[in-house]
């Protein structure tokens, strides 16, 4: 596996979903060893409580496996409770930070269980959100971490307005992920150019735009449309995983490029189906890096 750029991995792409009810949940030897065979070095942390939450026992599990830490994603609602929120963020970040990780993926919740229902946000409740965003930021700095919000379907941060009013509202950077932006009706790449001394992290998905749309259009719930196999491995999809690839690396672009192909696996889906997707989405990134210009 080429070494141009840092790669890393992440549990959902193995099926392992803070949603209740997401699927069947591989065990973490299973997916944590899949990461390393596949030449994977690094990981983010997954949902809370499928890796360990004690700094000495998850630096001595991941270290068994050769992986470093990148940091996680943290799903919390900003728009309310904001000392909850900021709790969660304070426990979240001392954990990452005793790990190696430098990177807080924060994300906009709406409170509620899943990403398929999204109720309307006061204009108080916006400005809440983003003042917690920020004070986020600043619990995390603390602790040597960066924060990058997370685009995401089903949050309040879903949509090209909202993405758009999030960077004229707050100073946070984005984490770029191909495959929400899409979903919620942002060109990724588009954005990119619109805004490169925003990009702080970068998530790689690919999707099936006809389900995409679906999706968006309210046709099909988020839930079902993974199910039904929305995401799909670099390369099969609707997202011009290339284009956002040679952008973020002429822009300079020295961050991680998570491969995130969410997966919900049913009792019958084989188990090394997740293996497998990986392994073709790692092989055709290879193939993208090993066209990029010479090095910077």
């Amino acid at each position: 596996m080429t070494s141009r750029i840092r790669i890393a991995a992440a549990p959902i792409s193995w099926g392992v979903c803070e949603v209740p009810g997401w699927g069947r949940v591989l065990d973490a030897g299973t997916v944590l060893g899949e990461m390393a065979e596949l030449g994977v070095r690094a990981t983010e942390l997954g949902p809370p409580g499928y890796l360990p939450r004690d700094p000495a026992e998850l630096r001595a599990l991941l270290g068994g496996f050769g992986l470093d830490l990148v940091g996680g994603f943290l799903a919390v609602a900003l728009h309310e409770n904001p000392g909850a929120a900021l709790a969660e963020a304070e426990e979240s970040a001392k954990l990452f930070a005793a790990c190696g990780g430098d990177m807080l993926v924060l994300a906009a919740a709406t409170g509620l269980d899943g990403y398929d229902d999204r109720p309307k946000l006061s204009e108080t409740e916006w400005a809440t959100l983003i003042e917690t965003s920020g004070e986020i930021r600043e619990i995390a700095a603390r602790h040597g971490l960066r924060t990058v919000l997370h685009p995401h379907v089903g949050t309040h941060a879903e949509t090209e307005e909202e993405v758009e009013r999030f960077l004229a509202d707050s100073e946070l950077p984005l984490c770029l992920d191909t495959g929400h932006l899409l979903i919620g009706g942002t060109d990724p790449v588009a954005l990119a150019k619109r805004y490169p001394e925003r990009i702080g992290h970068l998530h790689l998905k690919d999707v099936r735009g006809e389900l995409a749309e679906d999706v968006r259009a309210g046709r099909l719930p988020y839930a079902e449309a993974v199910g039904k196999g929305l995401y799909v491995p670099l390369g099969d999809g609707d997202v011009d995983i290339e284009a956002m690839v040679r952008f973020v690396d002429e822009a300079g672009y020295d961050g991680w490029y998570v491969l995130e192909q969410d997966t919900a696996l049913s009792e019958g889906s084989p188990e090394d189906l997740p293996k497998r997707d990986v392994t073709r989405s790692l092989a055709h990134l290879d193939g993208i890096v090993s066209r990029l210009p010479a090095a910077r």
